[in-house]
């Protein structure tokens, strides 16, 4: 053996044993790294050592690989033996309790150097706190930066990972600002010229940063703005479904409220699905309700009935833990996920009416979308939201009470106290009323049928009038529906009419927009006028398409229970009335409502058999045809007294 390779033979064994064969040491893998890990001066190849002994173990030849350069000779020299770049491969490849000494022995036998380890008992606390790196955080960054800019100039100066902090810094310090000034800094962050630096930066560190790191980053992406098509959040929602199984329900919560703000695409969609399957093996296993309803929020209403169902479950389980907040966007929940829970409502909404007073304007109008959304009808909840509005009148704005009014109008709901304070307000401040809000005034009162027993003349001559001043802003659509709804109100405003009934406008109406509904409205316009005394000839002449027949309403479960209690042949459906009207049921029943008269065909009088015949016989045929033979007698009576 050469003189060259004898020495290190000899240290090396001397080295080996050292070290415990039977020692267990604990790897992390990259993939699951620990935020505090440093990445700089890793290397794959340092891995594949393959000339030492057996026994060593993995990390120390790590160490020994990058620590120790051999020299022609009969010694050798350390180099690299900072305890920065130790710390660098101990942290990621090696146990913490293992890591050099700064002060290494060196004992001389027969001419040759051995370099001593020990294991000291406080190396943790030396490396904590001489070589740790100061880890990132978005909350430092966010209270350190006051724009978004800085929070860039803070990464092109210093890069530190995970890089996800410096979008969550830069969203929260967003949502610290005006809308107009968030416009402005958004445009300063995609031409600051580490942008692109920072995004290339996420895209490579996706894979190994922590999960829920990940899911805040893709987060604050997808809040920042940054468009849904580019790399870097295609790329992000790639790599969270690789690593969908990692996530906590932190993470599935952040995940849900991401998803649901995202337009469809293929990668959402995989997700959403994935999304499902993880709420349908998981659900039993949520604990913060905030969880829950976020996951229910973000399957959508074309998930499984099933699903819907469990989860439904699940939030009647949890109801004794639903906080204010909880029973308030339960609500949207349900609308978002298309399932009109009963039971759950009730009790949501019986914990909404009880804590009305302080409720916020934008939670009020959720309630009553989804309520829409969902055609849930509690009289209950509309009248609680309708009171405390009434009671609080003073402190709303104008516009804020009519939007109410136009979701009460769509639910069907009218409330007296409401409405008339409304109508008295507006006879005071009809001049502030724009174009949109005089329109939809109108719509609600007359779709109601609200009429004040004091001001309605007021009411209306204000409204007339604000009509009549704003008369050149109108659309064609908007003039018939203002003027349809003054007149279904008994109110005739001439300017306004005569402006209606021009042939061009007319010629618009159908021929542009919404022609079945224009044509609808103007049949409706049409008779009104008739009724009215004014002379309005030209509008009971005009030439309008028929109405198309309207869309039958389908009423099978109660025709099957009609015929299982009446019987085939006791009623009639879908019955046609004058003015396009129609009954889905009629019934034919004595004066006492008693007895139940059928339906046949000798119920049809033909007009050519009674042209045929004298009044007196028609009177007798008719008589025949309406009275059966037991009720005659009492038909002729009551006959001959009305004569």
């Amino acid at each position: 053996m050469s003189n060259r390779t004898g020495p290190f033979l000899w240290n090396l064994r001397q080295f080996s044993t050292l070290i415990p064969t039977s020692r267990t040491v604990r790897q992390y893998p990259l993939g699951l790294c620990r935020p505090q890990m440093a990445y700089s001066n890793w290397n794959p190849r340092n891995l594949l050592l393959n000339n030492f002994d057996n026994r060593l173990q993995a990390p120390v030849r790590c160490l020994f690989q990058n620590a120790l350069v051999f020299k022609s000779g009969d010694d050798f020299q350390t180099k690299g033996t900072s305890s920065v770049t130790v710390l660098t491969l101990d942290r990621l490849l090696c146990p913490r309790g293992l890591s050099f000494d700064s002060k290494h022995s060196l004992i001389s036998d027969n001419g040759l150097k051995k370099i001593s380890f020990h294991q000291e008992a406080s190396s943790e606390d030396v490396l904590t706190k001489e070589t740790k790196p100061t880890p990132v955080t978005s909350r430092k960054l966010s209270q350190e930066c006051n724009s978004l800019s800085d929070v860039l100039d803070t990464f092109s100066r210093a890069p530190k990972f995970p890089s996800s902090n410096y979008f969550s810094a830069m969203w929260t310090i967003a949502k610290r600002m005006s809308n107009e000034q968030r416009r402005f800094e958004k445009q300063l962050m995609f031409n600051h010229p580490a942008f692109h630096q920072l995004c290339g930066q996420m895209m490579r560190e996706a894979k190994i940063m922590r999960c829920d790191h990940l899911l805040f980053g893709l987060h604050a992406v997808v809040k920042l703005g940054i468009p849904q098509n580019t790399l870097l959040v295609q790329t992000l929602l790639r790599v969270v479904q690789e690593r969908i199984n990692e996530c906590d329900e932190k993470c599935l919560s952040v995940l849900s409220t991401v998803l649901e703000t995202m337009e469809p695409c293929k990668n959402v969609d995989v997700l959403r699905a994935g999304l499902r399957i993880l709420a349908d093996q998981q659900v039993w296993k949520i604990e913060r309700v905030f969880t829950l309803q976020a996951m229910m929020k973000c399957i959508g209403k074309d998930a499984p009935m099933a699903l819907k169902r469990k989860l439904e479950m699940k939030a009647l389980r949890e109801l004794d833990r639903f906080s204010l907040l909880n029973s308030q966007r339960m609500f949207e929940v349900l609308a978002a996920m298309g399932h009109c829970s009963v039971v759950l409502l009730d009790e949501c909404s019986k914990m909404v009416v009880g804590n009305i007073h302080g409720c916020p304007f934008k939670i009020l109008i959720s309630i009553l979308q989804s309520c829409r959304d969902l055609r849930y009808r509690n009289l209950d909840l509309f009248k609680g939201i309708a009171d405390y509005v009434a009671t609080t009148f003073d402190v709303w704005k104008l516009k804020q009470v009519l939007f109410l009014l136009i979701l009460f109008e769509n639910l069907g709901f009218r409330h007296v106290g409401l409405m008339d304070l409304f109508m008295k307000k507006i006879v005071d401040e009809a001049g502030v009323l724009n174009v949109k809000s005089i329109v939809s005034i109108l719509h609600v009162y007359s779709s109601l049928n609200h009429f004040h027993t004091c001001q309605t003349r007021e009411f209306l001559e204000a409204m007339a009038g604000a009509l009549t001043g704003c008369l050149h802003q109108l659309s064609s659509e908007n003039l018939l529906n203002a003027v349809c709804s003054l007149c279904l109100m008994n109110r005739f405003p001439l300017a306004a009419v005569n402006q209606l009934l021009q042939k061009d406008v007319i010629g618009e109406l159908l021929t542009s927009g919404d022609v079945e509904r224009n044509v609808h409205k103007l049949h409706i316009l049409a008779a009104c006028l008739k009724l009215d005394d004014a002379p309005y000839h030209k509008a009971v002449d005009l030439a309008l398409p028929l109405l198309p027949p309207a869309p039958l309403p389908p009423n099978a479960k109660v025709a099957e229970a009609l015929s299982s209690l009446l019987g085939d042949g006791c009623f009639s459906k879908n019955v046609q009335l004058p003015h396009n009207y129609h009954i889905d049921f009629e019934i034919r029943m004595d004066t006492n409502r008693s007895q139940v008269l059928p339906f046949s065909d000798v119920d049809l009088v033909n007009n050519w058999e009674m042209e045929k015949l004298e009044m007196e016989d028609a009177v007798t045929f008719l008589k025949t045809e309406i009275y059966s033979t037991e009720a005659l007698p009492t038909a002729n009576a009551n006959l001959q007294s009305t004569c």
